[in-house]
């Protein structure tokens, strides 16, 4: 049986997105409070709705387990939020991220754009992605956030959403892929992605 966990920091779509997974086949995803328990699992999701500081308060302590679950290619999948830690420093926090990915986050311009960024969006797609497998060029996703990632390695970024700034909507490395949209609130396009996502964790379940 393939086990997805979704972490809790104290987000507050988990149940939305514990759905999200159950309806598009996932067999068994369990929330989890601690990294610690990842290697019972096949896949990791880390939810979008929070601030950047408690989050990673929540997480640092068992950071190590999840540095290892990604070098050992287990599926992780950042929503948002959960896309935002991985990098090393974020404007909206003063604490370090988790430095998975080298770059930063910053807010969306004030006075160009409207803060928060909140609605539909279509995608750009730009490179070969595990999670857009079936997935149109100019898909429609929804976005909810008020920041943006800027990796240092641009070849990272799959797909960009123009919203008066061009948005990384999505960055991908091996089984390692971050969302700046919600699938789990983007109609059939974002089930396609999440039946992506439990595709990869299938074949490394173990």
């Amino acid at each position: 049986m393939t086990k997805i966990a979704i972490f809790d920091f104290g987000a507050g779509n988990l149940f939305s997105l514990k759905s999200a997974l159950e309806r598009n086949g996932a067999e068994s995803v369990d929330i989890i409070y601690d990294l610690k328990e990842l290697t019972k699992f096949d896949g990791l999701v880390l939810p979008g709705v929070g601030n950047f500081d408690p989050a990673i308060r929540s997480i640092e302590s068992s950071a190590s387990y999840l540095d290892k679950a990604i070098d050992n290619c287990m599926p992780l999948l950042g929503v948002c939020l959960g896309m935002e830690i991985l990098f090393n420093k974020s404007e909206e926090g003063r604490l370090e991220g988790l430095k998975i990915l080298d770059g930063e986050v910053v807010m969306l311009p004030k006075g160009k754009v409207k803060i928060p960024h909140m609605g539909w969006n279509n995608l750009q797609i730009k490179g070969e992605s595990k999670l857009l497998k079936g997935v149109k060029d100019q898909s429609w996703v929804y976005f909810v956030h008020s920041y943006k990632t800027v990796p240092k390695d641009r070849k990272l970024v799959v797909a960009t959403s123009d919203y008066g700034v061009s948005i990384p909507a999505m960055i991908e490395r091996d089984n390692l892929i971050g969302v700046q949209f919600h699938p789990e609130k983007s109609g059939d396009v974002g089930a396609l992605m999440i039946k992506n996502f439990i595709g990869l964790c299938k074949k490394e379940a173990k």
